[in-house]
Protein backbone atom coordinates (compact mmCIF):
# COMPACT_ATOMS: atom_id res chain seq x y z
CA UNK A 1 0.00 0.00 0.00
CA UNK A 2 1.44 3.83 -0.76
CA UNK A 3 0.27 6.23 1.18
CA UNK A 4 -1.19 8.92 -1.23
CA UNK A 5 -2.64 12.49 -2.16
CA UNK A 6 -3.61 14.63 -4.68
CA UNK A 7 -3.28 18.15 -4.09
CA UNK A 8 -5.88 19.68 -6.37
CA UNK A 9 -7.72 23.26 -6.71
CA UNK A 10 -10.65 25.38 -8.44
CA UNK A 11 -8.28 26.80 -10.89
CA UNK A 12 -4.96 27.57 -12.09
CA UNK A 13 -3.40 29.81 -10.21
CA UNK A 14 -5.13 28.98 -7.03
CA UNK A 15 -1.31 27.47 -5.43
CA UNK A 16 -1.60 24.06 -6.49
CA UNK A 17 2.47 23.95 -7.72
CA UNK A 18 3.44 26.28 -4.23
CA UNK A 19 1.46 23.94 -1.55
CA UNK A 20 2.45 20.88 -3.79
CA UNK A 21 5.71 21.45 -4.19
CA UNK A 22 5.92 22.81 -0.38
CA UNK A 23 4.65 20.08 1.14
CA UNK A 24 6.93 17.40 -0.84
CA UNK A 25 9.87 19.81 0.23
CA UNK A 26 8.31 19.37 4.26
CA UNK A 27 7.90 15.81 3.88
CA UNK A 28 11.11 14.96 2.70
CA UNK A 29 12.74 17.52 5.28
CA UNK A 30 11.53 14.47 7.97
CA UNK A 31 13.13 12.16 6.53
CA UNK A 32 10.74 10.10 4.37
CA UNK A 33 10.96 9.19 0.55
CA UNK A 34 8.43 11.19 -0.99
CA UNK A 35 7.57 10.27 -4.96
CA UNK A 36 6.68 13.35 -6.59
CA UNK A 37 3.75 12.99 -9.24
CA UNK A 38 2.19 15.81 -11.80
CA UNK A 39 -1.01 15.28 -13.13
CA UNK A 40 -1.32 16.24 -16.99
CA UNK A 41 1.73 17.07 -19.92
CA UNK A 42 3.70 19.82 -17.56
CA UNK A 43 7.27 19.22 -17.63
CA UNK A 44 8.27 21.76 -15.62
CA UNK A 45 6.40 21.39 -12.20
CA UNK A 46 8.52 17.97 -12.12
CA UNK A 47 11.44 19.52 -12.03
CA UNK A 48 10.59 21.18 -8.61
CA UNK A 49 9.23 18.07 -7.35
CA UNK A 50 12.35 16.34 -8.08
CA UNK A 51 14.22 19.94 -6.53
CA UNK A 52 11.74 18.83 -3.07
CA UNK A 53 12.41 14.80 -3.03
CA UNK A 54 15.85 13.89 -4.76
CA UNK A 55 13.21 11.49 -7.11
CA UNK A 56 12.68 11.85 -10.40
CA UNK A 57 9.55 13.78 -11.03
CA UNK A 58 7.10 12.07 -12.78
CA UNK A 59 3.41 12.45 -14.88
CA UNK A 60 0.34 10.77 -14.83
CA UNK A 61 -1.86 11.77 -18.22
CA UNK A 62 -4.30 9.37 -19.46
CA UNK A 63 -4.60 11.08 -22.47
CA UNK A 64 -1.38 10.56 -23.16
CA UNK A 65 -0.62 6.87 -22.00
CA UNK A 66 -4.21 5.42 -22.00
CA UNK A 67 -6.08 5.62 -18.28
CA UNK A 68 -5.36 1.62 -18.04
CA UNK A 69 -1.66 2.64 -17.12
CA UNK A 70 -2.37 5.43 -15.11
CA UNK A 71 -2.32 3.90 -11.81
CA UNK A 72 0.81 0.74 -13.09
CA UNK A 73 2.84 3.70 -13.53
CA UNK A 74 2.51 5.91 -10.31
CA UNK A 75 3.07 2.59 -8.84
CA UNK A 76 6.47 2.11 -10.79
CA UNK A 77 7.21 5.71 -9.73
CA UNK A 78 5.89 5.52 -6.02
CA UNK A 79 7.92 2.15 -5.58
CA UNK A 80 9.84 2.46 -2.19
CA UNK A 81 8.62 5.52 -1.48
CA UNK A 82 7.13 6.37 2.54
CA UNK A 83 4.32 8.81 0.87
CA UNK A 84 3.45 9.95 -2.92
CA UNK A 85 1.72 13.67 -3.43
CA UNK A 86 0.38 14.30 -6.74
CA UNK A 87 0.06 17.58 -7.83
CA UNK A 88 -2.86 18.19 -10.29
CA UNK A 89 -3.56 20.18 -13.15
CA UNK A 90 -5.84 23.03 -13.73
CA UNK A 91 -9.36 22.77 -12.01
CA UNK A 92 -10.19 19.68 -10.46
CA UNK A 93 -12.53 18.21 -13.29
CA UNK A 94 -10.47 20.36 -16.31
CA UNK A 95 -9.45 17.23 -18.31
CA UNK A 96 -9.32 17.09 -22.30
CA UNK A 97 -11.74 19.78 -24.14
CA UNK A 98 -15.14 18.06 -25.05
CA UNK A 99 -14.57 14.71 -22.97
CA UNK A 100 -15.74 15.25 -19.85
CA UNK A 101 -13.12 14.96 -17.24
CA UNK A 102 -11.21 12.63 -19.04
CA UNK A 103 -7.49 13.20 -18.07
CA UNK A 104 -8.20 15.42 -15.72
CA UNK A 105 -7.33 15.74 -11.60
CA UNK A 106 -10.61 14.05 -10.95
CA UNK A 107 -9.74 11.09 -13.52
CA UNK A 108 -6.32 10.34 -12.08
CA UNK A 109 -7.60 10.78 -8.15
CA UNK A 110 -10.34 7.73 -8.80
CA UNK A 111 -8.09 6.06 -11.28
CA UNK A 112 -5.37 6.03 -7.82
CA UNK A 113 -8.09 6.04 -5.11
CA UNK A 114 -6.61 8.89 -3.25
CA UNK A 115 -7.70 11.32 -1.37
CA UNK A 116 -7.79 14.86 -2.71
CA UNK A 117 -6.66 18.14 -0.91
CA UNK A 118 -8.58 20.95 -2.55
CA UNK A 119 -6.63 24.31 -2.13
CA UNK A 120 -8.59 27.09 -1.82
CA UNK A 121 -7.89 30.65 -2.70
CA UNK A 122 -9.21 32.68 -0.18
CA UNK A 123 -7.81 35.95 -1.49
CA UNK A 124 -11.22 37.74 -2.36
CA UNK A 125 -13.66 35.59 -0.32
CA UNK A 126 -14.30 34.59 3.31
CA UNK A 127 -17.57 32.41 3.97
CA UNK A 128 -18.64 31.80 0.47
CA UNK A 129 -15.56 29.68 0.09
CA UNK A 130 -17.82 27.13 2.10
CA UNK A 131 -20.50 27.40 -1.32
CA UNK A 132 -17.24 27.04 -3.88
CA UNK A 133 -16.10 23.47 -1.90
CA UNK A 134 -19.96 22.12 -1.47
CA UNK A 135 -19.87 22.17 -5.55
CA UNK A 136 -16.70 20.38 -5.83
CA UNK A 137 -17.95 18.12 -2.85
CA UNK A 138 -21.19 17.09 -4.95
CA UNK A 139 -20.27 17.29 -8.57
CA UNK A 140 -20.71 14.53 -10.43
CA UNK A 141 -22.10 14.88 -13.82
CA UNK A 142 -20.35 11.55 -15.09
CA UNK A 143 -21.93 9.48 -12.60
CA UNK A 144 -18.89 8.34 -11.23
CA UNK A 145 -19.21 9.21 -7.60
CA UNK A 146 -18.01 12.58 -6.29
CA UNK A 147 -14.36 13.03 -5.72
CA UNK A 148 -13.11 11.86 -2.54
CA UNK A 149 -12.51 15.22 -1.02
CA UNK A 150 -10.23 14.86 2.67
CA UNK A 151 -9.46 18.33 3.90
CA UNK A 152 -8.70 21.51 2.58
CA UNK A 153 -5.76 24.26 2.72
CA UNK A 154 -7.10 27.65 3.19
CA UNK A 155 -4.27 29.84 1.03
CA UNK A 156 -3.70 33.30 0.74
CA UNK A 157 -5.10 34.16 3.72
CA UNK A 158 -4.85 37.68 4.92
CA UNK A 159 -5.17 38.19 8.29
CA UNK A 160 -6.55 36.58 11.72
CA UNK A 161 -9.66 37.64 11.57
CA UNK A 162 -9.64 36.36 7.94
CA UNK A 163 -8.62 32.51 9.18
CA UNK A 164 -11.32 32.56 11.66
CA UNK A 165 -14.40 33.27 9.06
CA UNK A 166 -13.11 30.93 6.64
CA UNK A 167 -12.53 27.99 9.40
CA UNK A 168 -15.56 28.34 10.47
CA UNK A 169 -16.90 28.27 6.54
CA UNK A 170 -15.39 24.98 6.69
CA UNK A 171 -16.60 23.81 10.02
CA UNK A 172 -20.18 24.43 9.09
CA UNK A 173 -19.46 22.48 5.87
CA UNK A 174 -18.18 19.82 7.86
CA UNK A 175 -15.08 19.63 5.74
CA UNK A 176 -10.80 19.32 7.63
CA UNK A 177 -8.75 22.32 7.24
CA UNK A 178 -5.45 20.84 6.73
CA UNK A 179 -3.49 23.99 6.54
CA UNK A 180 -3.79 27.64 6.56
CA UNK A 181 -1.18 29.25 4.12
CA UNK A 182 -0.73 33.56 4.43
CA UNK A 183 0.28 35.65 1.64
CA UNK A 184 4.27 34.86 0.77
CA UNK A 185 4.64 37.51 -2.29
CA UNK A 186 8.50 36.65 -1.41
CA UNK A 187 8.11 33.09 -2.85
CA UNK A 188 6.31 33.31 -6.21
CA UNK A 189 8.82 31.28 -8.90
CA UNK A 190 9.95 32.99 -11.77
CA UNK A 191 7.82 32.43 -14.91
CA UNK A 192 8.13 33.08 -18.41
CA UNK A 193 5.72 32.60 -21.90
CA UNK A 194 5.51 28.88 -21.21
CA UNK A 195 4.84 28.60 -17.67
CA UNK A 196 7.80 28.69 -14.51
CA UNK A 197 11.14 28.83 -15.86
CA UNK A 198 12.61 24.90 -15.79
CA UNK A 199 15.06 24.30 -12.66
CA UNK A 200 18.02 23.32 -14.94
CA UNK A 201 18.26 27.17 -16.18
CA UNK A 202 18.38 28.91 -12.33
CA UNK A 203 18.89 26.08 -10.15
CA UNK A 204 20.48 28.03 -7.31
CA UNK A 205 17.12 30.90 -7.10
CA UNK A 206 14.94 27.32 -7.54
CA UNK A 207 16.94 25.38 -4.55
CA UNK A 208 15.65 28.66 -2.59
CA UNK A 209 12.47 28.69 -3.58
CA UNK A 210 11.68 24.99 -2.92
CA UNK A 211 13.11 25.54 0.33
CA UNK A 212 11.37 28.11 1.21
CA UNK A 213 8.08 26.57 -0.06
CA UNK A 214 8.80 23.26 2.24
CA UNK A 215 9.16 25.79 5.42
CA UNK A 216 6.38 28.13 4.80
CA UNK A 217 3.80 24.65 4.44
CA UNK A 218 5.82 22.65 7.49
CA UNK A 219 4.38 25.74 9.50
CA UNK A 220 1.46 26.20 8.12
CA UNK A 221 -0.32 22.76 7.59
CA UNK A 222 -0.58 20.02 9.59
CA UNK A 223 1.85 17.45 8.33
CA UNK A 224 0.55 14.77 10.37
CA UNK A 225 -3.10 14.94 9.88
CA UNK A 226 -1.86 15.12 6.14
CA UNK A 227 -0.29 12.02 6.00
CA UNK A 228 -3.08 10.59 8.02
CA UNK A 229 -5.31 11.55 5.41
CA UNK A 230 -2.33 9.65 2.93
CA UNK A 231 -2.38 6.67 4.79
CA UNK A 232 -6.26 6.00 4.39
CA UNK A 233 -5.97 5.26 0.80
CA UNK A 234 -6.41 1.50 0.02
CA UNK A 235 -4.43 -0.45 -1.96
CA UNK A 236 -4.05 -0.25 -5.70
CA UNK A 237 -4.74 -3.72 -7.92
CA UNK A 238 -2.18 -4.95 -10.49
CA UNK A 239 1.60 -5.41 -11.05
CA UNK A 240 3.55 -2.04 -11.61
CA UNK A 241 4.45 -0.80 -14.59
CA UNK A 242 7.91 -2.14 -16.27
CA UNK A 243 10.02 -0.94 -19.46
CA UNK A 244 11.67 -3.73 -19.85
CA UNK A 245 8.17 -5.45 -20.42
CA UNK A 246 6.66 -2.88 -22.65
CA UNK A 247 9.68 -3.46 -25.45
CA UNK A 248 12.13 -6.24 -27.56
CA UNK A 249 15.49 -5.84 -26.29
CA UNK A 250 18.06 -4.99 -29.30
CA UNK A 251 21.47 -6.89 -29.23
CA UNK A 252 24.33 -4.35 -29.83
CA UNK A 253 24.08 -2.26 -26.44
CA UNK A 254 24.04 1.31 -28.79
CA UNK A 255 24.62 4.80 -27.29
CA UNK A 256 21.28 7.04 -27.65
CA UNK A 257 22.67 10.68 -26.85
CA UNK A 258 20.17 12.67 -25.36
CA UNK A 259 19.85 15.75 -25.54
CA UNK A 260 19.51 17.66 -21.83
CA UNK A 261 20.98 21.09 -20.29
CA UNK A 262 19.37 24.50 -19.66
CA UNK A 263 17.58 24.84 -23.74
CA UNK A 264 16.45 21.19 -23.83
CA UNK A 265 14.54 20.14 -20.57
CA UNK A 266 11.28 19.01 -21.95
CA UNK A 267 11.27 15.17 -21.32
CA UNK A 268 9.44 12.31 -19.20
CA UNK A 269 11.80 9.62 -17.42
CA UNK A 270 9.98 6.72 -18.66
CA UNK A 271 11.54 7.72 -21.74
CA UNK A 272 15.25 7.11 -20.50
CA UNK A 273 14.22 3.48 -19.34
CA UNK A 274 12.29 2.62 -22.25
CA UNK A 275 15.58 3.32 -23.95
CA UNK A 276 17.48 1.40 -21.79
CA UNK A 277 15.13 -1.81 -21.59
CA UNK A 278 15.17 -1.86 -25.43
CA UNK A 279 18.96 -2.27 -25.17
CA UNK A 280 20.15 1.20 -25.56
CA UNK A 281 23.00 3.07 -23.61
CA UNK A 282 21.51 6.37 -22.82
CA UNK A 283 23.86 9.17 -22.77
CA UNK A 284 23.05 13.03 -22.49
CA UNK A 285 25.07 15.89 -23.84
CA UNK A 286 24.10 19.75 -23.56
CA UNK A 287 24.36 21.71 -27.08
CA UNK A 288 25.07 24.47 -25.92
CA UNK A 289 28.33 23.27 -23.72
CA UNK A 290 29.75 20.29 -25.64
CA UNK A 291 31.62 20.67 -29.20
CA UNK A 292 30.60 16.83 -30.08
CA UNK A 293 28.23 14.33 -29.57
CA UNK A 294 29.07 11.51 -27.30
CA UNK A 295 31.60 9.13 -28.53
CA UNK A 296 29.84 6.59 -30.27
CA UNK A 297 26.31 7.66 -30.70
CA UNK A 298 24.12 5.83 -33.13
CA UNK A 299 21.09 7.62 -32.00
CA UNK A 300 20.10 11.36 -30.99
CA UNK A 301 16.77 12.03 -29.08
CA UNK A 302 15.82 16.17 -29.32
CA UNK A 303 13.36 17.48 -27.09
CA UNK A 304 11.49 19.97 -25.95
CA UNK A 305 12.09 23.50 -24.42
CA UNK A 306 13.78 26.63 -24.54
CA UNK A 307 15.70 27.24 -27.54
CA UNK A 308 15.12 30.85 -28.04
CA UNK A 309 16.29 31.66 -24.98
CA UNK A 310 19.41 30.65 -25.70
CA UNK A 311 19.45 30.93 -30.23
CA UNK A 312 23.00 33.20 -30.00
CA UNK A 313 24.61 30.28 -27.99
CA UNK A 314 23.67 27.33 -29.45
CA UNK A 315 24.10 29.15 -32.86
CA UNK A 316 27.84 29.75 -31.58
CA UNK A 317 28.62 25.89 -30.96
CA UNK A 318 29.47 25.40 -34.24
CA UNK A 319 31.41 22.09 -34.33
CA UNK A 320 28.45 20.21 -32.56
CA UNK A 321 25.76 21.70 -35.29
CA UNK A 322 28.11 20.61 -37.68
CA UNK A 323 28.67 17.19 -36.27
CA UNK A 324 24.30 16.70 -36.37
CA UNK A 325 23.88 18.14 -39.63
CA UNK A 326 26.09 15.12 -40.98
CA UNK A 327 24.80 12.49 -38.26
CA UNK A 328 24.03 9.42 -39.81
CA UNK A 329 21.75 7.34 -37.44
CA UNK A 330 17.93 8.22 -36.50
CA UNK A 331 17.48 11.07 -35.35
CA UNK A 332 13.99 11.77 -33.18
CA UNK A 333 12.93 15.79 -32.41
CA UNK A 334 10.23 17.48 -30.81
CA UNK A 335 9.30 20.86 -30.81
CA UNK A 336 12.37 22.40 -29.45
CA UNK A 337 14.73 20.19 -30.77
CA UNK A 338 13.11 20.63 -34.04
CA UNK A 339 13.68 23.87 -34.37
CA UNK A 340 17.70 23.07 -33.56
CA UNK A 341 17.51 21.46 -36.83
CA UNK A 342 16.13 23.95 -38.91
CA UNK A 343 18.33 26.07 -40.73
CA UNK A 344 18.00 29.08 -38.63
CA UNK A 345 15.62 29.92 -35.08
CA UNK A 346 15.01 34.05 -35.34
CA UNK A 347 17.57 34.89 -37.48
CA UNK A 348 20.34 32.52 -36.21
CA UNK A 349 21.79 29.71 -37.87
CA UNK A 350 20.84 26.29 -36.50
CA UNK A 351 22.08 22.55 -37.53
CA UNK A 352 20.68 23.25 -40.95
CA UNK A 353 19.10 19.50 -41.05
CA UNK A 354 15.50 20.48 -42.09
CA UNK A 355 15.10 23.16 -45.12
CA UNK A 356 12.69 25.28 -42.80
CA UNK A 357 13.34 27.80 -40.44
CA UNK A 358 11.65 28.81 -37.09
CA UNK A 359 10.56 31.85 -35.39
CA UNK A 360 9.08 33.29 -32.28
CA UNK A 361 5.11 34.49 -32.59
CA UNK A 362 2.77 36.28 -30.02
CA UNK A 363 0.14 33.23 -30.37
CA UNK A 364 0.43 30.10 -28.14
CA UNK A 365 -0.58 26.58 -29.20
CA UNK A 366 -1.75 24.66 -27.22
CA UNK A 367 -3.66 21.47 -26.46
CA UNK A 368 -3.66 17.56 -26.83
CA UNK A 369 -3.36 15.92 -30.26
CA UNK A 370 -4.44 12.83 -31.77
CA UNK A 371 -2.29 12.01 -34.56
CA UNK A 372 -1.87 9.40 -37.40
CA UNK A 373 1.63 8.71 -38.90
CA UNK A 374 1.54 9.72 -42.53
CA UNK A 375 4.97 8.26 -43.02
CA UNK A 376 7.37 5.50 -42.58
CA UNK A 377 10.04 6.85 -40.28
CA UNK A 378 12.92 5.19 -37.94
CA UNK A 379 10.07 5.32 -35.13
CA UNK A 380 6.42 5.07 -36.51
CA UNK A 381 4.56 3.66 -39.42
CA UNK A 382 1.86 4.72 -41.84
CA UNK A 383 -1.45 5.19 -40.67
CA UNK A 384 0.34 4.08 -36.65
CA UNK A 385 -1.77 6.47 -34.06
CA UNK A 386 -0.74 7.93 -31.18
CA UNK A 387 -1.33 10.41 -28.31
CA UNK A 388 0.27 13.48 -28.06
CA UNK A 389 0.09 17.92 -27.16
CA UNK A 390 1.46 20.53 -28.33
CA UNK A 391 3.01 23.52 -26.21
CA UNK A 392 5.09 26.34 -28.50
CA UNK A 393 5.07 29.69 -29.13
CA UNK A 394 6.87 29.43 -32.49
CA UNK A 395 6.44 28.60 -35.86
CA UNK A 396 8.05 26.92 -38.83
CA UNK A 397 8.43 28.19 -42.21
CA UNK A 398 7.60 25.62 -43.72
CA UNK A 399 5.60 24.13 -41.42
CA UNK A 400 5.96 20.78 -43.30
CA UNK A 401 8.77 18.97 -45.44
CA UNK A 402 8.31 17.51 -48.35
CA UNK A 403 7.67 14.56 -46.55
CA UNK A 404 5.72 15.19 -43.56
CA UNK A 405 5.68 13.49 -40.27
CA UNK A 406 2.33 13.51 -39.08
CA UNK A 407 -1.87 14.25 -39.54
CA UNK A 408 -3.44 15.76 -36.51
CA UNK A 409 -4.99 18.98 -38.17
CA UNK A 410 -7.72 19.83 -40.34
CA UNK A 411 -5.09 22.15 -42.05
CA UNK A 412 -2.75 19.34 -43.25
CA UNK A 413 0.23 17.23 -42.10
CA UNK A 414 3.18 18.50 -40.18
CA UNK A 415 6.24 17.58 -39.17
CA UNK A 416 9.48 16.37 -41.39
CA UNK A 417 10.38 13.03 -42.08
CA UNK A 418 13.86 13.75 -43.79
CA UNK A 419 16.26 10.61 -43.59
CA UNK A 420 16.41 9.04 -40.70
CA UNK A 421 15.38 12.14 -39.17
CA UNK A 422 11.48 12.35 -37.91
CA UNK A 423 11.18 16.22 -36.68
CA UNK A 424 7.43 17.75 -35.69
CA UNK A 425 6.11 20.18 -32.84
CA UNK A 426 3.92 16.53 -31.20
CA UNK A 427 5.27 15.94 -27.77
CA UNK A 428 4.49 12.50 -26.93
CA UNK A 429 5.34 10.11 -23.91
CA UNK A 430 6.77 6.79 -24.66
CA UNK A 431 5.15 5.26 -21.82
CA UNK A 432 2.01 5.27 -24.40
CA UNK A 433 4.01 4.26 -27.64
CA UNK A 434 6.32 2.28 -26.73
CA UNK A 435 7.05 0.70 -29.88
CA UNK A 436 8.75 3.74 -30.97
CA UNK A 437 11.95 4.03 -28.70
CA UNK A 438 12.01 0.24 -29.63
CA UNK A 439 12.14 0.83 -32.57
CA UNK A 440 14.54 3.78 -32.48
CA UNK A 441 17.08 1.43 -30.75
CA UNK A 442 16.56 -1.22 -33.60
CA UNK A 443 17.00 1.32 -36.09
CA UNK A 444 20.39 1.75 -34.77
CA UNK A 445 21.71 -1.79 -36.12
Amino acid sequence: MIPRLVVAAASSGAGKTTIATGLMAALAGRGLAVSPHKVGPDYIDPGYHALATGLPGRNLDPFLVGEERVAPLFRHGARGADVAVVEGVMGLFDGAVGQGDFASTAHVARLLRAPVVLIVDCASAGRSIAAAVHGFLTFDPGGHGPVWIGGVVLNRVGSDRHEEICRAAMAELGVPVLGVVRRHEEVATPSRHLGLIPVAERRPDALRAVRRLGAIVEGSCDLDALLALARTAPALDGPAWAPEDEVARSAGNPVVAVAGGPAFTFGYAEQSELLEAAGATVVPFDPLRDEALPPGARALVIGGGFPEMYAADLGGNKPLMAEIAGFAGPVYAECAGMLYLARELDGTPMCGVLDATAAMTPKLTLGYRRAVAVADSAVARVGERVHGHEFHRTAMTPPRGTTPAWQWSPDGPEGFVHGGVLASYLHLHWAGAPRLPERLVAACA
